[in-house]
């Protein structure tokens, strides 16, 4: 939690606000005569403020003290405001082609919603006004990725949520240093979130958390660099400089720019020999980003470090090499399926300083949540929304996209590079999703522009993390679906023209994998996942520094494939099928071609550019050869 100086203060009027940069005033006076609190707060980020903020939200009901942890703290929510909203998030511009391609034969977008300029005016005109009465207005300066660096972008949030406070104070440096650069007169994103439950409230609140879940509207306004939340608490929807700021606006501002902003975890990984390499990863949720972000290598000698969990903006510097950098400050993990197995590291991350939301609680004063072991004997489980739970119940103890909020400099494996200003240069840039048939554990693409593609076909298994339910592969190009900030057809065309770049470009190598193929006899996982997944970064590793293009690779109709023998299974302790995991069946191959042409003709339309056509149509003459 960033410190800073000055005190903070509870005030009734803008007049004795400390000297807010004049553009950040002109902002927050406006958010005030709309929302009417009864104070603003200015944050500061201080370890006393946040105490306070805690000790407060504590007296509310809205999170409790974990004794067993060290600043540790439980949120349960209303149980109708628990995840993304995908429904309810929109783009505002002022024509629909400028978000979303136009979808064919009157099917619905796949690719984003887009309000109209008119009909979002009403919808903040039926929510915002008034919406903060009797409560305190809270104005962070917040920035995104190290304060100072050339690759980081500054935020204010006004919000009513004192969770928000708490929580944007792990996720993004906060507070003081930022309010100084805001006073350089450096460009800010303009957010401004309300929870919609003005005091004295209609009806009472569930769980203590005040939400207003028929109400919800997540708005972003790219030409104007706004971003308008309304009536949700959860993380997703309230933390406005996570999915909201870095991805949607930040997407349209890469692209006003020239570079890129993307749905990716990044990772240092260094061989015996200590040679680094850094790589970002694009994967859907529910796929094992932080686990990978965070992994413990199985093979001897290698080491794997963390840049980040999730989110990856790169540009290319001077001399032409794609330099990343994570714009957040913390972890905001899906806690469900953490443990010391699967990921010791998070668990170690996790310890102390978190905030914990929608887990089971133990009665020793600790978390619990499935895929940990069973707490000892004696000690006794309460479920996310407060009652007793027992083993074999039928609902689960903790909700499927429960969280921990951390903060990154915890992680026992962060990389020492992590806050470098500069960014860390990127070789490969690796796409994957939960496909369990068809799809090879690793491939490398032809080219840039088959990568683009590559990228662009992403399927993947539905996820907790937004509404949707069971199990669907659903597309999910470059694991950004929900979150492009304008029109995928000129996100692709974007992505396209880094190859067309007038100043120097080394273009890192793209590969795919898929740790979730399955065996279709017994429905088990073919590959053991986890800390065995750094065989395939080390093949990743190789052919990043290859000299041939057919070195450690062979060609097949769907990329490079690793020649037999390239991935290292020594010592791995199951008898694990290479044959079945790389075996890339043609009747498969060719029903996902003919799914991917009526996506792409669907859901892009004119919007597709032709390279990515012609990716497609080469895909289909090779697998119909």
């Amino acid at each position: 939690m960033q410190g800073g100086v000055g005190a903070s203060v509870g005030v009734r009027s803008l007049a004795s606000i400390p000297s807010l940069p004049p553009a950040v005033a002109d902002f927050v006076k406006g958010a005030v005569d709309e929302c009417k609190p009864a104070n603003v707060q200015v944050v500061t980020g201080t370890p006393e403020e946040t105490a306070n903020i805690l000790a407060g939200l504590e007296r509310d009901g809205m999170v409790k003290r974990l004794p067993k942890y060290e600043n540790c703290w439980l949120a349960r929510t209303d149980p109708k405001d628990v995840a993304r909203v995908e429904s309810k998030t929109v783009i505002v511009t002022k024509n629909q082609r400028d978000t979303i391609p136009i979808p064919a034969g009157g099917v619905k977008s796949q690719l984003g919603s887009w309000m109209s300029e008119s009909d979002w005016q009403k919808a903040r005109q039926d929510r915002f006004p008034g919406c903060m009465a009797g409560r305190t207005m809270y104005v962070i300066p917040f920035s995104m990725g190290p304060v100072g660096s050339t690759l980081s972008k500054y935020g204010v949030q006004v919000t009513d949520s004192p969770y928000v406070v708490a929580s944007m104070g792990i996720m993004t440096r906060m507070g003081t240093p930022v309010l100084q650069k805001l006073h350089e007169g450096v460009e800010f994103v303009r957010c401004q979130h309300s929870l919609g439950r003005p005091l004295p409230l209609k009806a009472p609140l569930i769980n203590s958390w005040p939400c207003n879940p028929d109400k919800v509207l997540i708005s972003h306004l790219p030409d104007t660099r706004q971003i308008l939340s309304f009536g949700s608490g959860y993380g997703g929807n309230s933390l406005l400089g996570k999915k909201c700021f870095a991805l949607r606006i930040a997407s349209r501002i890469a692209k006003d720019e020239g570079w890129l902003a993307e749905h990716m975890l990044i990772l240092g990984i260094t061989n015996p020999q200590g040679v680094k390499r850094y790589v970002a990863a694009a994967f859907p949720s529910a796929c094992g980003k932080t686990n990978l972000a965070m992994m413990k290598p199985s093979i001897p000698g290698w080491k794997v470090e963390c840049v980040g969990d999730d989110i990856a903006w790169m540009k290319f510097d001077s001399q032409g090499k794609l330099r990343a950098i994570n714009p957040e400050n913390g972890f905001f993990g899906v806690a469900p399926g953490t443990s010391d197995k699967t990921n010791p590291y998070a668990m170690a991350t996790i310890s102390r300083n978190t905030v914990f939301t929608n887990v089971g609680e133990t009665s020793d004063g600790g978390v619990w949540w499935e895929g940990l072991d069973p707490p000892p004997a004696g000690v006794t489980l309460t479920d996310w929304h407060g009652k007793t739970w027992k083993p074999g119940s039928s609902t689960p103890c903790a909700h499927p996209n429960s969280r921990f909020c951390a903060p990154a400099a915890q992680c026992p494996i962060i990389d020492p590079q992590w806050e470098s200003e500069e960014g860390v240069p990127i070789d490969a840039i690796i796409f994957g999703g939960r496909r369990p048939e068809g799809v090879p554990l690793v491939y490398e693409s032809f080219s840039w522009q088959h990568g683009v593609f590559v990228g662009a076909a992403m399927r993947s298994e539905a996820t907790a993390a937004a509404e949707h339910k069971g199990k669907v592969v659903m597309h999910d190009p470059f694991a950004m679906r929900p979150f492009f900030g304008y029109n995928f057809g000129d996100y692709l065309a974007h992505w396209l023209s880094m190859q067309t770049r007038k100043a120097p470009t080394q273009l890192p190598k793209i590969f795919h994998v898929n740790w979730f193929r399955k065996d279709p006899a017994t429905g088990t996982f073919l590959w053991p996942g986890f800390g065995e997944n750094a065989r395939v970064l080390e093949w990743i590793f190789k052919r990043c520094g290859r000299e041939r293009e057919e070195e450690a690779a062979k060609k097949s109709y769907i990329g490079w494939l690793p020649e037999d023998g390239a991935i290292n299974t020594k010592g791995l302790g199951s008898k694990v099928d290479m044959g079945a995991l790389f075996d890339v069946p043609k009747p498969f191959w060719q029903k996902e071609t003919k799914e991917l042409r009526a996506y792409f003709t669907q859901q892009v339309g004119a919007d597709l550019p032709a390279q990515v056509e012609a990716e497609l149509k080469a895909l289909e003459d090779r697998v119909h050869t």
